[in-house]
């Protein structure tokens, strides 16, 4: 018999079946963590392949040719993320965010997003659902996304500069592509659109005040952008503190150029700062994961693509769900493991390294960014 062959992202996270209950309890919708953090926002990875190899997610010399992705049958099916989105918002999710790898090579997600867009939380609202891309099918795609029940869209884009954006994305990729979903999607209404831009000193940091100046031209309050500190996620992006330029200094960039006052948060667990321009021409937001860690409101949870369950984006361990939803076990089960879960969430890994603990994560290997989004 020929040997199987495993995929690494298979060999790679440990993640331990959940705990169920022996009597689960209804969720009411108030779990909250060791730290009194809420769970309110789910981020879902529907695929771990991406058509891009940014160097701070998937360096090329890594996630070349011979790199082997998760197999279809692996992932979970758009009914089993569906059941469990739907559990979630029982717990007290009110925000879906769709993630990859790059969620749009994912085929018929539209689909997907027609069954979440139905899901309601225990008021009965209709949950948030947005999607994060690196906007390079979104032109052909941003009608479709809308009407099955997207509701915004966040690109990323890490230069206007053409010539360094094909070099950050590494595949030749044209910025004016990526522009080009931009305005799909304010066309059909997937507004405001969120821009991120990952900074990474002595790479694109000079393209900061450059794409400001133009969002704020071009699009004015209909689109936000926002720049995001160089993080140390996995451990394959050979990050080094000195590429990060701190949020601090992106904002003395900022204001050097442009008249901005900060604003408040929009709502709890936010995790950006936000500023606006005094003349009402939008604004702009910093994350400063890296150098202000905000780990003390985080109210996110991740769920892989393959269904497991991470309570950290530095995390090195998950939960798997997937066991649960393909093992037999009931709503009421699952959602009382969830609970359980949640319930025992202490991470805070950059809080941590913050105070000066030299390796929170305890040397153990941490998730990838293309595996469990951002």
């Amino acid at each position: 018999m020929a040997d199987t062959v495993i995929p690494l992202a298979d060999l790679r996270y440990a993640a331990q079946v959940p705990r169920i209950p022996a009597q689960p309890a209804a969720p009411t919708g108030l779990l909250s963590d060791r730290l009194g953090r809420p769970l309110r926002d789910l981020r879902i990875s529907v695929t771990d392949r991406c058509n891009f190899r940014c160097s701070y997610c998937m360096p090329k010399d890594v996630f070349d040719k011979g790199y082997q992705f998760l197999p279809h049958g692996s992932l979970l099916s758009f009914e089993e993320i569906t059941r469990s989105a739907s559990l979630f918002a029982a717990h007290g999710v009110n925000k879906l965010r769709l993630t990859g790898g790059e969620p749009l090579l994912r085929k018929n997600l539209e689909t997907l997003i027609a069954q979440l867009a139905v899901l309601r939380t225990p008021d009965g609202d209709a949950l948030d659902i947005t999607l994060t891309t690196n906007g390079s099918l979104l032109a052909r795609k941003a009608q479709a996304l809308k009407d099955a029940g997207l509701r915004r869209v966040t690109v990323s884009l890490d230069a206007l500069d053409d010539a360094i954006f094909r070099r950050m994305n590494d595949v030749g990729f044209p910025v004016a592509d990526v522009l080009a979903g931009i305005d799909a999607a304010l066309r059909v209404g997937l507004a405001p659109v969120k821009i991120n831009m990952v900074v990474k000193r002595g790479t694109n940091d000079h393209e900061i005040v450059p794409l400001a100046r133009h969002v704020r031209e071009r699009y004015g309050p209909g689109v936000v952008l926002r720049f995001i500190e160089y993080m140390d996620v996995g451990a394959t992006n050979g990050w080094r503190m000195d590429e990060v330029l701190p949020s601090a200094a992106v904002v003395e960039r900022l204001q050097a150029a442009f008249a901005l006052e900060p604003m408040p948060a929009s709502s709890p667990g936010e995790t950006a700062q936000r500023w606006r321009y005094r003349d009402g021409g939008g604004e702009i937001g910093v994350i400063s994961s890296v150098t202000q860690a905000f780990c003390r409101d985080c109210n996110r949870a991740r769920l892989s693509t393959e269904g497991k369950l991470f309570l950290c984006l530095f995390a090195s361990r998950g939960h798997d769900l997937r066991a649960l939803l393909r093992g037999g076990a009931s709503d009421a089960q699952i959602a009382g493991a969830i609970g359980l879960i949640w319930a025992e969430r202490d991470d805070r890994y950059s809080e941590l390294r913050g105070l000066g603990v030299a390796d929170p994560s305890h040397g153990e290997r941490r998730v990838e960014m293309h595996y469990i989004g951002g």
